[in-house]
């Protein structure tokens, strides 16, 4: 059974990472860095907050360090150099990406790096738990919190959490607000 759910899980990862490719191809920075208005966060918002936070997840889940650092900050230029979890909105709407290319690049690097990692996967790596309860405060307030069973938190309570249902969550973001700048969604 464990075999399924981490083939189910790779399947998952790819299409939604493909969602994400698809996305940034078929826009460019006008598109991302659009401001429908005060106080609606931009596309650039949603992508760069879920590579950066899927880069951030992977070193959690493996122990690999993430991509991101001075240099990939100084190729994107984001108006704001990290994901934003821990700031507001109010905050997060003067996100800009400044070179999309870069971004893309760095997007592509992170994806990689996940369906590289998960290849390696055994099913029984899913169940080794990252987070044990009691939770640390900054994780106990998290969706992952309420999902994690009895031991806490495992690799595949992360992935999916972290990675898959969080891409998903910022993808129906970047499809609505496709639709503000004049493009459409992605999916049916």
């Amino acid at each position: 059974m464990s075999e399924l759910v981490l083939d189910s899980l790779r399947r998952r990862l790819r299409a939604i990472f493909s969602l994400y490719e698809d996305a940034t191809a078929t826009m460019d920075l006008h598109h991302v860095n659009y401001k429908e208005r005060e106080d609606v966060l931009p596309i650039a918002f949603s992508l760069f907050h879920i590579v950066n936070m899927v880069d951030a997840s992977l070193m959690l889940l493996s122990g690999k360090p993430p991509l991101w650092n001075d240099e990939w900050a100084v190729r994107v230029l984001p108006a704001i150099g990290d994901h934003g979890k821990h700031r507001t909105v109010e905050e997060m709407v003067h996100q800009r990406i400044g070179d999309y290319d870069a971004f893309k690049d760095y997007m592509g690097q992170v994806f990689a790096r996940v369906e590289d990692w998960t290849a390696e996967l055994s099913p029984d790596d899913l169940s080794r738990v990252i987070f044990p309860k009691p939770y640390p405060p900054q994780v106990a307030t998290t969706f992952s919190a309420r999902v994690g069973g009895e031991g806490g938190i495992t690799v595949l309570d992360g992935l999916e959490c972290w990675i898959y249902q969080h891409a998903l969550r910022h993808m129906g973001e970047i499809e609505y607000a496709r639709h503000l700048t004049g493009l459409r969604g992605m999916t049916s």
